[in-house]
């Protein structure tokens, strides 16, 4: 499949916060192809026939039953979107691999089967194996005749992966690293034939292997009891005098971290898509509860209270759907940019990926809390009803909880969105510092401000402005321990957060106006824009009073309020017309 249609740019990773972008510079969901959308059909079809009617046995661990089906979903190629023909794949592009994730998201168990094995499970060999070790696994990966998994946690060694204790040492005869130790929360865990593994050579040098359970000494827990996704495998692995051959390195010795966490950030980006996946699914169950439920002489649909919790939950599920597929475009736009041999394509992906590293982050902060936030409301929906086993929704709700953990904790994520982009600023990757400058100094250009009659782009304008004034404040108080003050990095994380969901949203909505749809689309992003900036304003303030104080403070409240400040629309309104048009679709629309 070609890759995704975009139109290049020369964009870089955190240019947003100082670059002004106009709708056609974003891909949206709106402009996947037609061959997409068949992928997205024939994924549906999968789930309705072979999924969906075991679910209950799933969640009920029935032996081998998860496994089959994901063996029966690997006949029509879809554990292999991502990997080349030349080893049995798909060699599909970056969006292909995200709509599988999003269609497989409305269980978390028989999901986190199928996103484990072609996610983290798979995507080590793909991007850093040597030719010999895709030709002997990816094959083997793609067909699942080897189910795969992902092993770095360790009981002491969980957000602080570089702390891990399980040890490689070389044998006597120099043929073997034997492996010693124990991994913690593996997906896949009990059942998984391949385990990329994460250890210390010597004790020291932090390297990642590839070991089969074949080779002997592997062996894997009970079990765990966990919250939600109990249909899915979670166990710890256990490694004693595991022989494995040095053919079997995965990378270069003690280079681990570079696989680790640049896997993880395609993870992060990939759990935005399965967010999304599966809000979605709990808005469609809720529309349909609400319009069949009754109370006082009528269905709960026509309450106020009910339409706002409907309407919320569609327009952060925009946002973050506005988020995911503006990210997948800048990836493929930078594959594009970066055309290479296919031999060095995954290369290049990984690349163009790491580049984004830090918006990978902020759709799986984003994602993941919206989810939670869909999830929640889907409970309160359903009244009593919610909280009861035999609905969906008590299971979305349990499910969803995870992701805020899975693929580093939202906490460690928010540390690294703000301390990637200044690292990146330091390092000449990102005009940062001349932008702070602007903004503190008062000398932005006046085309930014409200004279353009753009309302909601003065809006994300100003959100800027006051993304780089908080940032500017804080390191003029900090400078180089900025690192160390995490409040404030992860009030500073929120509010860029927040700038690239709202010119997300906003790029859109106009997208769409621009071909004569998007109705919902543009009444979402008004109320996104105004929410996002009293989110916004709310962080700023959190900064500014932990670094600045009398008279500084009192001069850079008043910036901040006036920056801030917007003339409320009627919100009330616009959320009953995005409820009405939600209930006639009885499905999340824009």
């Amino acid at each position: 499949m070609p890759p995704v249609a975009t139109t290049p740019l020369q964009a870089h990773g955190g240019a947003f916060l100082i670059e002004d972008r106009a709708p056609d510079d974003v891909f949206t969901a709106e402009d996947l192809s037609d061959e997409h959308r068949a992928i997205a059909r024939t994924i549906d079809q999968f789930w309705a026939n072979e999924v969906e009617p075991n679910l209950e046995a799933i969640r009920q661990q029935k032996p081998g039953l998860a496994l089959s089906i994901l063996r029966k979903s690997a006949e029509l190629g879809l554990t292999a979107i991502a990997i080349p023909e030349k080893f049995g794949g798909m060699e599909m592009d970056l969006a292909s691999v995200m709509i599988a994730s999003e269609h497989l998201a409305r269980d978390g168990s028989y999901g986190s089967w199928h996103s484990a094995h072609t996610g983290i499970g798979s995507l080590p060999v793909l991007f850093f194996g040597t030719e010999e070790q895709k030709e002997r696994y990816l094959p083997r990966l793609a067909n699942a005749e080897l189910l795969a998994a992902y092993a770095l946690t360790e009981p002491w060694a969980g957000s602080d992966a570089l702390a891990i204790r399980t040890r490689a040492d070389l044998s006597a005869d120099g043929k073997h690293y034997v492996l010693n130790g124990q991994k913690m929360w593996i997906t896949n865990g009990g059942a998984a034939d391949l385990f990329t593994v994460f250890a210390k050579v010597g004790g020291e040098k932090f390297t990642a292997f590839l070991v089969e359970r074949s080779f002997g000494g592997v062996s894997s827990g009970a079990e765990e009891h966990k919250m939600g996704m109990k249909g899915s495998s979670t166990t710890a692995v256990y490694f004693d005098n595991v022989n494995v051959p040095v053919e079997n390195v995965l990378g270069e010795i003690g280079r681990g971290h570079v696989i680790a966490f640049n896997i993880l950030n395609i993870g992060r980006l990939k759990l935005g898509a399965g967010a999304l996946g599966g809000a979605k699914d709990v808005l469609a169950i809720c529309l349909k509860y609400a319009q069949q439920r009754k109370a006082f002489g009528s269905t709960i649909a026509q309450f106020g209270a009910i339409q706002h919790k409907l309407a919320e939950m569609a327009i952060r599920i925009y946002a973050v759907e506005s988020m995911v597929w503006r990210v997948v475009g800048l990836i493929e736009g930078q594959l594009q940019l970066s055309a290479s041999e296919p031999a060095a394509q995954a290369t290049q992906e990984l690349k163009a990926v790491e580049e984004f590293a830090a918006e990978c982050s902020m759709v799986k902060v984003y994602a993941s809390e919206m989810l939670d936030y869909v999830v929640d409301e889907g409970v309160q929906i359903h009244g009593g009803y919610g909280y009861h086993q035999d609905y969906a929704v008590e299971r979305a709700y349990r499910d969803g909880r995870i992701n805020r953990i899975f693929e580093g904790t939202n906490e460690i994520n928010r540390l690294l969105i703000t301390g990637m982009l200044l690292k990146r600023a330091a390092r000449g990757q990102l005009a940062l510092v001349p932008a702070v400058q602007v903004v503190l100094n008062g000398t932005a250009s006046d085309k930014n401000n409200s004279i353009d009659n753009d309302e909601e782009l003065r809006l994300v304008r100003n959100a800027k402005k006051i993304a780089l004034m908080t940032i500017g404040i804080a390191y003029q108080r900090y400078r180089e321990a900025l690192e160390k003050q995490q409040e404030i990095l992860i009030n500073i994380s929120d509010i860029i957060m927040e700038v690239f969901a709202m010119e997300s949203a906003l790029l859109r909505s106009r997208k769409l106006a621009a071909s004569g749809k998007g109705t919902n689309a543009a009444d979402m992003a008004r109320v996104l824009l105004r929410e996002a900036m009293d989110r916004t304003e709310i962080s700023s303030r959190q900064v500014l009073g932990a670094c600045s104080q009398g008279k500084t403070l009192q001069e850079n409240m008043a910036v901040l309020r006036q920056l801030a400040n917007y003339d409320p629309p009627d919100t009330v309104q616009l959320r009953q017309n995005i409820a009405a048009r939600l209930l006639a679709a009885g499905a999340y629309a824009v």
